[in-house]
């Protein structure tokens, strides 16, 4: 049986909704784990961001989209994808998502951090992503255009007469093979797994970041890494997530001597931007005076019907929300930056397109609005979807493609590594000394990962110099990026970044010659 023509990296909501909009056009979706297991989707517990209650507005969600972006969210791309957001939930309500209503049949919104009204259309407080998941999961196992391949990890482009032309990627047996097609989708999450602590599963390491550019596409505002600043710090990997509905629904930020610390430091609080409010958390922590989520007023007895997931990981650490502060920490939880895309989800390179996390649209500047990820997802999964229908009879064929013969190495300590790096030196704040350590460090384990054919290593290394080198030319601070020694925003440089492969390892070249010298 011959393999369809579309190919679609990732099995999250944006793959998955892809490919259910692109039926009956025969599409194959290739994920890194079994679908449902290794995608952020499944883990997001807000919801998805839309105007649906009266008074509400496609207007006024995409002005709060820009006021959190601070100055380089694309205006038109924010006023579109609100005013399609509507139109992606009723898709989802088809599907068979099934968010929260009222008696009378009404989608009951809850409100979350810098938004302007209550528009997060939810599930049970805090089980979006795994409900909405479930269902679209179902939708795919019974279409019958759609093929699955699963623990089938993607590494690289396969690239004909400058046109992407599908991937090479290792299935589960630890063979390299080639999967070819007249359209390639990338919609396979971020980079957090590039770092310590992370709300993100093992699978978002950056790769397709960096096999991307590798192949010449533009990446765009990488330097943008939102923190989630309340994250339950109780030692595991990933880190489980305290919901920003949970303060949304009045729960306050406490140091370990009882102290509220946010309303010091902006004037919504626990309700400000999450750039600010991981700061806020990240400088008690490092005070030594801790940092807690404490519902115990605000929710108190009615924690675990209210937000269940959230409940359950406490307990299981022997916590329990509804008497207790919750114990928290930043933890990288999502990359506004991305490979760069049109409006129609097109990246630089003829034959791919980008949908997700992985993209780079313009929707969330420099720092993304609670909720507005899953909206995004779905909203460009779509357009991805009706470009490739449209377009898909005049893209050419492939031609026959084999794999080079390539052992899988997998290397824990060079990737734990590229972690504590990142944490280190590309985290929560910046300066240049710090910078210069990662470029160079990061340089030498690229060297590293070149001289052993280790392929994985690689994409994670040039991944991390991708966000390293785009953080050492912005100098300034704005939204997920925070530079010491720049603290302040720069008014002229209020615009998008773009960077390519080459340029940033030309920084890092450099740098690496200037320590040596």
């Amino acid at each position: 049986m011959s393999e369809p023509d579309i190919f679609i990296v990732g099995g999250g909501l944006a793959g998955l909704f892809c490919a259910l909009k692109l039926a009956p056009l025969p599409v194959a979706v290739l994920a890194a784990a079994p679908i449902g297991e290794g995608s952020s989707s499944v883990w997001a517990q807000g919801g998805i961001a839309a105007a649906v209650a009266e008074g509400d507005s496609p207007e006024l969600h995409a002005a709060d989209t820009k006021a959190a972006g601070a100055g380089i969210v694309d205006d038109e791309t924010a006023l579109s994808v609100a005013r399609e957001a509507r139109a992606r939930v009723d898709d989802l309500l088809r599907i068979g998502a099934p968010f929260d209503h009222d008696s009378a049949g009404n989608l009951t919104p809850s409100q979350e951090a810098a938004h302007s009204a209550r528009r997060i259309v939810r599930v049970k407080g805090d089980g979006a992503g795994a409900a909405i998941m479930q269902a679209l999961i179902a939708a795919v196992r019974r279409t019958p255009s759609i093929t699955l391949h699963e623990n089938v990890v993607a590494e690289d482009l396969i690239l004909q007469s400058g046109r992407v032309a599908g991937v090479f990627a290792r299935d589960g047996s630890g063979a390299l093979r080639a999967f070819p097609a007249r359209a390639t989708v990338l919609a396979c999450g971020g980079i957090g797994a590039l770092y310590a602590l992370t709300t993100n599963p093992p699978q978002a390491n950056g790769a397709a970041l960096a096999f991307a550019a590798r192949a010449g596409a533009r990446i765009a505002d990488a330097e943008f890494v939102q923190f989630h600043p309340t994250a339950i710090d109780i030692g595991r990997d990933p880190a489980p997530l305290a919901t920003e509905a949970l303060r949304g629904e009045g729960a306050i930020l406490v140091n370990r001597a009882g102290h509220r610390f946010m309303p010091a430091l902006h004037k919504d609080a626990e309700l400000a931007p999450r750039d600010i409010v991981a700061r806020g958390v990240f400088a008690e922590i490092a005070a030594g005076r801790g940092a807690f989520l404490d519902a115990t007023k605000a929710v108190g007895a009615a924690f675990a019907e209210k937000f269940p997931n959230v409940a359950a990981t406490c307990r299981s650490a022997g916590v329990d929300p509804a008497r207790q502060p919750i114990p928290i920490a930043p933890a990288e939880h999502y990359h506004m930056g991305g490979i760069w895309t049109d409006a129609k989800g097109r990246t630089s390179l003829p034959g791919l397109w980008a949908a997700g996390e992985v993209a780079s649209t313009g929707l969330h500047g420099a720092n993304r609005l609670a909720s507005n990820s899953l909206l995004e997802a779905v909203v460009f999964a779509d357009r991805v979807a009706r470009d490739i229908a449209e377009t898909l009879p005049g893209l050419p064929a492939p031609q026959p493609s084999t794999a080079a013969e390539k052992p899988a190495r997998a290397d824990a300590e060079n990737a734990t590594e590229v972690r504590r790096i990142m944490s280190r030196h590309v985290g929560v704040l910046r300066d240049a000394s710090g910078l210069r350590e990662a470029l160079r460090a990061l340089y030498a384990l690229r060297g590293k990962a070149l001289a052993e054919g280790a392929a994985d290593l690689r994409n994670r290394a040039e991944a991390a110099l991708l966000i390293a080198a785009s953080a050492y030319l912005r100098r300034e601070s704005r939204g997920g990026h925070f530079r010491t020694d720049f603290p302040s925003a720069d008014p002229a440089q209020a615009h998008r970044s773009v960077i390519t492969l080459d340029e940033a390892l030309s920084l890092a070249r450099s740098v690496a010659a200037s320590e040596a010298a």
